[in-house]
């Protein structure tokens, strides 16, 4: 694993919008895409975050998807018709290596990475080229980078789209109103354990976004979904200082808030406000699917290099 330098995270964080070039990549793969029958995805960290999401969608438009770990020790096994997506920024994290040579020779392997010169840019028989991340070494450039390539695949198979040039009017947009939210956000956030609400079809979202407040500040962050929340996580709140950072959509929030109300916890939500939170975070574009993949993250993002910035780890 590389160093990481988190002291140049903001400025990564800052100029989000270069991770969205133009589509790549996408005439190699979609032959492949056509003789499938299933969709592996294998990654690890926030490759395989942006493949929980991108799995997801192809499921609800009932094709057989599913993103797995690579590090699994139960593996999904090689098939003619199954077609494996095997995600490295790097090009060369051991478990993706490992787990995309099982199927070489009997799958078809597309490899999405940053370092067309690395194993799963040699090896794969079609590749979907992303963003590398920025001199701070995060997974930031990366993964937003990600997302928007298994949207162009996903594309292939169903009616989904990301629109790149409104996605990054988007951010621009949202970088440069940030000084409406982040101070208060920021304020309700720090000091204590941050928990990442999503709805269940955004659960990759909720992941990256909680590893952006780990990894960068080094605050406990954890994700979980809107619904399960009051299965497994309710609990949590009988203890001073619950915080919550809800990606708002799910049909479940009105209990989520209702325990808000009545166990005094601090909610902030991002890209539609919700009753009786600390803050809602109006993000633009986030109210579209063709553009809140690529935005909604950034909200993490942003209360991470500030975080950092109030207090540096050594």
């Amino acid at each position: 694993m590389a160093e990481l330098r988190p002291e140049l995270f903001a400025a990564d964080v800052l100029d989000a919008a270069r991770a969205l070039g133009e589509p790549a990549g996408l005439d190699a793969v979609a032959p492949l895409v056509d003789r499938a029958r299933r969709v592996l995805f294998v990654g690890m960290g926030s490759s395989r975050f942006a493949a929980l999401d991108a799995a997801t969608l192809l499921r609800a438009h009932g094709i057989d998807a599913v993103a797995e770990m690579a590090s699994t020790g139960c593996p999904q096994p090689p098939a003619r018709d199954t077609l494996v997506v095997a995600i490295s920024a790097t090009g060369g994290s051991a478990e993706t290596v490992a787990a995309m040579r099982r199927h070489l020779a009997t799958s078809m392997v597309v490899g999405v990475t940053s370092r067309l010169q690395s194993p799963i840019g040699r090896e794969a028989a079609a590749v979907l080229p992303i963003a590398a991340d920025g001199r701070s070494g995060v997974a930031c450039a990366s993964h937003r980078s990600t997302v928007a390539a298994l949207r162009d695949l996903c594309g292939l198979l169903v009616p989904v789209q990301i629109d790149r040039p409104r996605c990054a009017a988007a951010l621009a947009a949202a970088i440069e109103e940030r000084a409406g939210w982040l101070p208060r956000a920021v304020e309700l956030l720090a000091g204590g354990p941050v928990h990442v609400l999503a709805p269940a079809e955004r659960m990759g979202a909720a992941e990256q976004s909680a590893l952006m407040l780990r990894e960068v500040p080094r605050v406990p962050a954890y994700a979980c979904e809107t619904g399960d929340w009051s299965h497994v996580d309710v609990y949590l709140t009988k203890r001073p200082g619950y915080r919550a950072l809800v990606l708002a959509g799910s049909r479940y929030e009105a209990e989520l808030m209702e325990w808000a109300a009545k166990r005094r916890f601090t909610v902030a939500s991002v890209g539609a406000p919700l009753p009786g939170a600390s803050l809602a975070i109006d993000l633009p574009g986030a109210a579209e699917p063709s553009v809140r993949p690529l935005v909604e993250t950034l909200v993490a993002e942003l209360v991470a290099a500030e975080l950092y910035a109030r207090d540096p780890m050594v």
